[in-house]
């Protein structure tokens, strides 16, 4: 058999996790199957590193933020070859370039093209463990590119993927996946299984348990997945094509505080308007949520929509700079907002789910500036002062308490 194994920051944070976590490969390797490992950067170091680019400048160029990134991953796969030598097993650590995992050129949020797989079988051939580091690869100008916060999920996945791997197994500092964040939510309670289009809204949505692109490559390869802590020996949260128990109405509340909402207000009530508004915000990778249009009026409308924050700076400037073009009379932006999510496959065929979580918010005096559904997700924007207090609320409601 062969298994990819991804240990996440806090789960190598120090020496005692890098041997802790060495030692769980290994057992794996005892057992006379290949292993492949995939690690984050160490702890908090991704922030200290950031911190570091800003003491330099406020605004560091998003090629040499890549550069500096890959440090923090390349100390982690390294420490830990170290550490498994030291244990007496074979390992080698091997960078994105060594792989090579070939990415798209798109800094800061490469997607990934191919990988490479020559090297790392022939790693495992002479019966080594494979280190390899996440959330990095290569674009066609040979620069380091990095895959977006989390990243490390899909590098796994990827591998898993490529090397058609017998299982993918994601250790992190929670023991699976849960109803909601058990550090703003103490009722959550672990699931046993999620089906992959569940969790790719939890993820997209906020949910920090994995990465969504992960989730969205692992349905299309059907990449057996398992969400499990890194501290203990509990079974995890299996992901699936279908669950086949706790087939509930919802399975999980996912809360994103990282999003804020533009207004552009004030444009030509004409077609294509729409299109050309998103069009150059598209031309500039910059993601969009939740939309809301206003019925036109004296020849006008207004949209608003979500960004994350840190897409905020470049979306402003970028649409500012087509005002002429756009036809709109001024923006609004209101920083810091709050996406608060239900996702669950069981809506489709419950009615009234949408009515249950508005009457929720409703009783906990919570006001809705604005709203996106799908068939198994109901995404609501709030105030960020009522995040927190409202999450807990709807998971109650749902009767998602353990």
């Amino acid at each position: 058999m062969l298994i990819v194994k991804k240990f996440g920051g806090t789960s190598v944070a120090d020496k005692e996790k890098i041997f802790r976590a060495a030692n769980r490969c290994i057992e794996e390797y005892q057992k006379g199957n290949d292993v492949v490992v995939v690690l984050s950067a160490m702890g908090k170091f991704t922030d200290e590193l950031v911190a570091m680019a800003r003491d330099i400048t406020d605004k560091p160029p998003k090629r040499e933020m890549d550069m500096l990134f890959t440090v923090g991953e390349q100390m982690s796969v390294a420490l830990m070859a170290m550490a498994m030598h030291k244990l007496g097993v074979p390992a080698v650590s091997l960078n994105a370039f060594q792989v090579a995992m070939h990415t798209t050129s798109t800094y800061g949020n490469a997607r990934l093209k191919r990988i490479d797989t020559e090297r790392i079988r022939n790693e495992l051939d002479s019966r080594k463990i494979v280190i390899v580091t996440g959330f990095q690869g290569v674009n066609k100008y040979d620069d380091y590119t990095t895959l977006g916060r989390g990243g490390s999920d899909t590098t796994a996945v990827a591998l898993a993927a490529a090397l058609r791997a017998d299982a993918c197994e994601i250790y992190t500092d929670v023991d699976g996946v849960y109803t909601a964040d058990p550090r703003l939510v103490p009722k959550a309670r672990k699931l046993k299984e999620i089906t992959y289009d569940e969790m790719l809204d939890l993820a997209t949505l906020g949910a920090g348990v994995l990465h969504n692109r992960s989730v969205e490559m692992a349905k299309k390869y059907g990449v057996p997945l398992v969400v499990r802590s890194s501290m203990n020996d509990s079974e995890g949260t299996v992901l699936k094509e279908v669950t086949t128990v706790e087939r509930m109405l919802i399975s999980g509340v996912a809360l994103d505080r990282d999003a804020d909402r533009i207004a552009v207000i004030g444009v030509k009530d004409e077609p294509g308007i729409a299109f050309k508004l998103f069009d150059v915000l598209a031309k500039k990778n910059i993601n969009v949520d939740i939309i809301l249009q206003s019925i036109g009026r004296e020849g006008t409308k207004d949209i608003s929509f979500t960004v994350q924050d840190g897409d905020l700076e470049e979306a402003v400037a970028e649409l500012e700079k087509h005002q002429e073009r756009l036809t709109f009379q001024k923006l609004q932006v209101e920083k810091r907002v709050a996406k608060l999510s239900i996702v669950g496959a069981g809506m489709m065929s419950n009615p009234g789910v949408a009515a249950k979580m508005f009457e929720c918010l409703y009783n906990q005096n919570v006001n809705i500036s604005m709203i996106a559904t799908s068939e198994i997700r109901v995404t609501v924007l709030i105030q960020e002062k009522d995040a927190e207090r409202a999450m807990n609320a709807v998971h109650d409601a749902f009767g998602l308490a353990d």
